[in-house]
């Protein structure tokens, strides 16, 4: 017996796929059978289920009296859509960002009507009327289920929001005023990143407000200009022989030589503002505080918004988990290590045995496996460093799949929540809804496929009257769009967040097969970084699926609107046509909106040119140029490690200036900074000329201060607002009409394509 159980994976020690079948790849395949054998069964006319089914039927056509639309409702019916919609948009103007107090009335009222709406679906809209509409029927309804199971788990948890800026400010007063000064080791692990982007990585870890501590290289590649960087900034460099364990196996073969009270990791493209010790270690003066997590974020634009010219408009998709999920998981004791920009202890990292090598998410099981010591993991939701995002879709899709393949291992290792001991239920809980997360793929794709059923074989999965989705669906649906992007303290809308589910959706289920059945049979990928390209293309690979959906699901439609069309023409008056024709209807706004997003994400597939490897920032800083000893002034506009764009302050240029290109002396006045450079191009057609300056090769001082003015200024850092539902319908519908490549670029894009620098 215990063989037997060991071969299913029951036993937590050694859990490998490589000799037995772990227990969560047998539930995956066992569930498939089994409801594989129940469908062949019905459709084969089985008895018993056949007078099961019937009897369910019956149940459907009789529901209890309190699920049936009150017969005084009448034209009343949108009367708890118009309530609940005017309480949560009180509530939303009386409190702009969520409250405890405003966050439970409004968490309240989405519980209630998600168990409503459960109620109604489950016990009145199921057709098993034959086994063609009960197999869609039942699978569309168990797809809901595991949706509206995720979303009741996060609502739950977001009763216990946790927001420590308040603390952090009154312990960062103990860091500031010398009273706590621990030791700190900062850690830069890196792999292939080019030299240029190590560079100001650790010239901003040098630049932290933080006298006691020492910066670390850890080359992963042993690369003789990494070494020589580390020399010429100063800073210490660590290699190893092998690369075993990537990222996790760097850093544990470091801590050997180091000794630092605590440990600062950031990936080799993030750079800490000169806050960020100061802010993050007053925590750790509690020593039951193992970590401090923070935010991630990005000063180069997000590959989707880049794509379809929304720069500026569409937030980060970072912004969502660290606006909302992490607070949620700090509440409940759960909160995720996100591998860069954050803390931790070393005594307690030592006795928790180093960092996870077991998964390719070495950062997510180091903070189970902490918590499971007995340690705390804080979240201070405060940006305090910033890195490089993916830079094309393709190194997108291989960030998030390797996350999602990584966090899936969990089913697989000792370190898994859901087993390991020493966590509290809460915490379990919290970290089995983000395991969760990762299967919510797999809904969005039957949501794709369910029209066709509607399109293709006349199924109806839904049996309901006007009244009915009037009464039980819209109040639900409504009131849960109208406070989803308040929820998240407007870093995402609904509508733009079924866009970035559905971009990876079908990867992600492949994924999460490949993990289920072969949970280690994939490495560590690295995301590529510094990367250019100067044309346009298109991702066929991600792009194939979405092309086999959208052509059916494009003629589903134009059959259905066709078909209904003449048969409601042709027997508008017997009700079963009308019954079908309201069966249908569903089916073809479904189609509608699934058409619209698929055009969307097929949009993004399509990269757009990025000639420039340095980012550019909308920066002003008064300057004073000298140019053939002449002096001039201006106010940057944009400005990077390379160049710059000056708006000048008198309305005409010596001819002199404009007629050759010329070298010039800027001083950028606040922050005393000298640098000499080439005038490449000046702009007469506005009030006043604007020039363009390349940079001469900066020394070792000048390369400081500039890259402390573009990333390590305290608070530089924001959180944009993602545009509102209703603005976001429209961006989709204007996108369509206008894509991409014929969006006008902002300036800073335009000067880039001009100065070619």
């Amino acid at each position: 017996m215990t063989s037997w159980l060991n071969y299913l994976g029951f036993h937590r020690r050694d859990r490998t796929p490589r000799n037995r079948i772990p227990i969560a790849t047998t539930v995956m395949l066992g569930s498939v059978i089994l409801a594989g054998g129940l469908v062949a069964a019905w459709f084969s006319g089985n008895g018993t289920l056949d007078r099961l089914f019937a009897q369910l039927q019956a149940m459907q056509n009789h529901p209890p009296m309190w699920l049936q639309v009150p017969m005084v409702m009448g034209e009343y019916l949108l009367t708890p859509t118009v309530a609940l919609l005017a309480i949560s948009w009180v509530i939303m103007r009386v409190s702009p960002v969520p409250r405890t107090w405003s966050r439970v009335v409004v968490v309240g009222i989405l519980l209630m009507l998600v168990t409503r709406y459960l109620l109604w679906r489950s016990l009145t809209t199921l057709n098993v009327s034959d086994p063609l509409d009960g197999v869609f029927s039942i699978g569309l309804f168990l797809l809901e289920i595991f949706l509206l199971l995720t979303n009741i788990l996060q609502l739950f948890l977001m009763l216990w929001v946790k927001d420590r800026r308040p603390e952090a400010n009154r312990l960062a007063i103990d860091v500031v005023e010398g009273r706590f000064t621990p030791s700190v080791d900062i850690l830069i692990p890196t792999y292939n990143e080019p030299a240029y982007i190590l560079k100001r990585t650790v010239i901003g870890c040098q630049a932290l407000d933080y006298a006691n501590k020492k910066i670390y290289l850890l080359d992963d590649t042993r690369r003789k200009e990494i070494r020589q960087l580390a020399d010429e900034l100063g800073c210490e460099y660590i290699t190893r022989p092998n690369n075993f364990h990537a990222k996790a196996g760097n850093l544990n073969h470091a801590l050997a030589y180091t000794q630092g009270e605590f440990i600062v990791v950031f990936d080799a493209d993030f750079i800490p503002t000169k806050n960020f010790l100061i802010r993050t270690l007053g925590f750790c003066q509690d020593p039951t505080v193992a970590l401090v997590q923070t935010p991630q974020s990005y000063y180069n634009a997000d590959p989707i918004a880049r794509n379809l010219g929304l720069d500026n408009v569409i937030t980060p998709e970072e912004e969502v988990f660290y606006r909302q999920i992490e607070p949620i998981k700090d509440g409940a004791g759960s909160v995720v290590c996100s591998g860069t920009s954050f803390v931790v202890r070393r005594s307690a990292l030592e006795h928790a045995g180093g960092f996870v090598t077991e998964s390719l998410s070495e950062d997510y099981f180091t903070g189970i496996k902490l918590s499971a010591k007995g340690y705390r993991l804080v979240y201070l939701n405060e940006k305090l460093s910033a890195g490089l995002a993916a830079e094309n879709i393709a190194a997108y899709a291989t960030q998030r799949l390797r996350w999602a393949r990584g966090t899936l291992q969990a089913f697989f290792i000792d370190s898994n929540p859901l087993t390991i001991r020493g966590l509290k239920p809460i915490q379990r809980l919290a970290h089995f809804e983000g395991l969760l997360h990762w299967f919510t793929s797999i809904p969005r794709v039957g949501f794709l496929l369910m029209p066709l059923a509607y399109s293709f074989l006349g199924v109806i999965p839904i049996r309901a009257s006007v009244q009915e989705m009037l009464y039980f669906f819209l109040p639900y649906y409504l009131v849960q769009l109208t406070v989803f992007s308040w929820l998240n303290h407007r870093s995402r809308s609904a509508l733009l967040s079924d866009i970035y589910s559905l971009l990876l959706a079908f990867p992600l289920v492949l994924t999460i097969i490949q993990v289920m059945l072969s949970p280690f049979s994939k490495g560590f990928n690295v995301t590529a970084k510094g990367t250019v390209s100067d044309r346009f293309s298109f991702n066929w690979k991600l792009a194939l699926p979405l092309l086999l959906l959208f052509i059916p699901n494009a003629i589903g439609l134009w059959h259905v609107l066709g078909t209904c069309l003449i048969q409601f023409q042709m027997h508008a008056s017997e009700p079963e046509i009308i019954q079908h024709f309201k069966g249908l209807g569903i089916g073809w706004i479904w189609s509608a909106y699934n058409l619209l997003i698929m055009s969307i994400t097929l949009l993004i597939l399509l990269d757009a040119p990025k000639s420039d490897r340095y980012e550019w920032f909308d920066l002003r800083r008064l300057v004073r140029l000298a140019v053939n000893g002449q002096i001039f002034w201006g106010v940057t506009t944009f400005i990077s490690e390379v160049g710059v764009h000056v708006e000048m302050t008198q309305a005409q240029l010596p001819v002199i200036i404009t007629g050759e290109t010329l070298p010039v002396t800027l001083k950028i006045l606040e922050d005393n900074l000298s640098l000499q450079g080439q005038i490449a191009q000046i702009d007469l057609s506005g009030e006043f000329p604007s020039v363009q300056i390349h940079f001469d090769k900066l020394d070792l001082a000048q390369h400081r201060c500039l890259v402390e003015m573009l990333f390590c200024r305290p608070g530089q850092w924001k959180r944009p607002c993602a545009p509102g539902e209703l603005k976001s319908l429209f961006l989709l519908f204007g996108i369509l009409l206008k894509p991409r490549i014929l969006f006008d670029r902002d300036r800073a894009i335009d000067f880039l394509k001009v100065s070619k620098v």
